[in-house]
């Protein structure tokens, strides 16, 4: 049975501060932009509901059901602790965290250096301004002519200062008296707003019961490990409103309540792995690969997963070490460290790699001796980057999810090779049974049939990705259609390079390529190496367009036999 009670935002506030609430580590980090934030503050001003507040009820002297960490005043992630009996009774929040959060930051603390700032000239029939800001001169001073603000310029005011002044006079009036003295204010429709704002600050956070909290009672029939299962399922039942659990989330909270040093596992891991492309999804999804099952639901999921993972966590680090060290040796570390690619060949090169005999430290200098014939390097990177060149991780037909029957199938046939030679022609055959779009025989006609983030990498000498460019069309389409050239030629990676924002939505912009090149590119001999752009001037001109993009088509495709065939 939940009981609701009402309680005043400052009184709660003070018992964040004071530890009274905390967060279970079923909890995830705070996620709320600076925006929703700003926002919940003005709703709770307008006296508008922001919904309840739902915690568990931890008694002094005992132990409590979950390991809980405090609330950050700064947004810095704080570690979860586990002690065997509480100091104190203390409410664990299960829904509400971002709310509680907001509210202890905004009043209290600060997020990535920034306070929170109210303008008491906000319009205070309409909108309640806030704004968080590291800096006050960098707070705006004229609002826009479409602000919904009767007095167009602000009147910022430290949201801490303002409750520190409120808690010490007990008086909205005495407060905003003081401030238009401060502020040697003398308009009198400004000095109105000053009060207005001030009172409604005053009433909604130190004085209206606005924010409720229930109570959820534990069934002392229960022993610890039920009535953990229970406030798990209600934690995921009640995130399936407000700001939403990814399927992950839910995961995560699920394994941390089966074992406390989970945070800390994904959290370390998390930090020391980003580079790659790690994220808490990816990392999870490889727990469960290594356990050979890829495709738990939630249900499923159990105590033994967690314990997997902490048992196995600096085998998995270890790991993930040689991984990158892989990437940097096959020069592929700057095509996931710098764009959101697949993750899915890197949970195979993870799995193979976990398997092997090797100790921790060997697993680490795995790759020291790449460039010394080191065959499971050669095997591995043929088979990452025949894969990447076919985009079969980004493909998507035949019943082939990569994420999904993808994990599946190339799981089924890796795990026959535990500690054997990495199977390159083995997940090969599972792309050609399953009627995946792949070769491993290339030639020159098939470059607008492969992946083209791929080759822009290769073309680039693996340095430069999509993300940061533009993708310019070397030709404008506008002077080749008006050639009568066909649309799949003009969209072709024969007529693509990577250009700089300014210069390819600029000066660049549908001049003819040739006239562009000769009279704006100041390197010019630096450019046509860089791009791979034919040495025969003559074929730079829109009309010779067919021989240009033959020349061009077997320029990309010796870059590509250079670093992969």
């Amino acid at each position: 049975m939940a009981n609701w009670e009402s309680y005043r935002v400052s009184d709660v506030v003070a018992d964040i501060d004071d530890r009274k609430y905390v967060l279970p580590v079923i909890q995830r980090r705070l996620v709320w932009s600076f925006d929703k934030m700003e926002l919940l503050f003005d709703t709770l001003l307008k006296g508008d509901s922001f919904g309840g507040i739902m915690v568990i009820k931890e008694e002094k002297n005992n132990e409590p059901l979950f390991s809980f960490r405090p609330f950050t005043k700064t947004g810095d992630p704080i570690d979860s602790i586990q002690v065997d009996q509480l100091g104190q009774s203390q409410s664990f929040v299960i829904d509400g965290q971002q709310r509680l959060q907001t509210f202890y930051i905004g009043l209290l603390g600060s997020l990535d250096g920034r306070i929170l700032y109210f303008d008491l000239f906000s319009n205070y029939t309409a909108e309640f301004e806030f704004k968080f800001e590291s800096d006050h001169t960098k707070l705006p001073n004229v609002a826009r002519s479409d602000s919904p603000k009767t007095i167009k310029h602000y009147l910022w005011l430290p949201v801490n200062s303002l409750l520190k002044d409120l808690k010490l006079t007990s008086n909205e009036k005495t407060t905003a008296k003081r401030i238009i003295a401060d502020r040697k204010i003398t308009n009198e429709s400004e000095k109105d707003h000053v009060f207005e704002n001030v009172a409604a600050f005053y009433r909604n956070i130190l004085c209206n019961k606005s924010l409720g909290i229930s109570e959820v009672a534990l069934d002392k029939t229960f022993d610890k490990a039920q009535n953990r299962q229970r406030i798990v399922e209600l934690f995921r039942r009640l995130n399936d409103g407000g700001t939403r659990l990814s399927p992950f989330d839910l995961v995560a909270s699920l394994l941390k309540s089966f074992e406390w040093q989970m945070e800390g596992f994904l959290d370390d891991t998390l930090n020391d792995f980003a580079d790659i492309g790690l994220d808490q999804d990816n990392l999870i999804k490889l727990v469960f690969i290594l356990q050979d099952d890829p495709t738990k639901e939630l249900t499923d999921i159990c105590a033994t997963d967690a314990t997997f993972a902490i048992a196995q966590r600096q085998r998995i680090k270890a790991t993930l070490s040689c991984v990158r060290q892989f990437l940097k040796a096959s020069e592929l570390y700057y095509f996931y460290k710098d764009s959101n690619r697949s993750f899915v060949p890197l949970f195979f090169v993870a799995y193979h790699m976990f398997h092997k005999a090797e100790s921790d430290a060997q697993l680490v200098s795995y790759f020291d001796d790449f460039d010394a014939n080191n065959p499971e390097f050669a095997r591995i990177r043929k088979w990452i980057n025949y894969s990447l060149l076919n985009g079969v991780f980004r493909s998507k037909g035949a019943g082939w999810i990569p994420y999904r029957t993808g994990v599946r199938k190339l799981l089924g046939r890796i795990r026959l090779s535990k500690k054997a030679d990495f199977p390159v022609e083995g997940l090969f055959d599972v792309y050609k049974a399953h009627g995946v779009t792949f070769t491993d025989t290339f030639d020159v006609s098939m470059l607008d049939s492969l992946d083209a983030s791929f080759i822009f990498y290769l073309m680039y000498d693996r340095k430069q990705t999509i993300r940061v460019q533009d993708i310019d069309h070397i030709m404008p389409k506008s002077r080749l259609s008006d050639a009568k050239v066909e649309w799949n030629q003009i969209n072709s990676i024969r007529n693509y390079q990577l250009l700089d924002y300014g210069t390819n939505r600029g000066e660049k912009n549908a001049s003819p390529f040739k006239t562009w090149l000769c009279t704006k590119v100041t390197d010019k001999a630096s450019f046509i190496t860089r791009h791979l752009i034919p040495n025969d001037e003559s074929l730079w001109d829109e009309s010779a367009f067919a021989a240009f993009s033959n020349e061009r088509a077997a320029l990309i495709f010796g870059k590509i036999q250079t670093y992969i065939l």
